[in-house]
């Protein structure tokens, strides 16, 4: 499962409620993230790769 930061359209490896491959928390600002299928379009380490 991915997850989707709507502010930016960025979707990113890892999940709601948890931190993104990059490093980024998804409980800050809760509402602005969504689990999705999308495919991953975040360019940093460890949502890349």
């Amino acid at each position: 499962m991915n997850v989707k930061h709507t502010p930016t359209n960025i979707t990113h490896k890892g999940q709601k409620g948890g931190t993104t491959g990059c490093g980024t928390n998804t409980n800050v600002h809760s509402d602005h993230w969504v689990n999705t299928n999308e495919k991953i379009t975040c360019d940093k380490n460890g949502c890349k790769n």
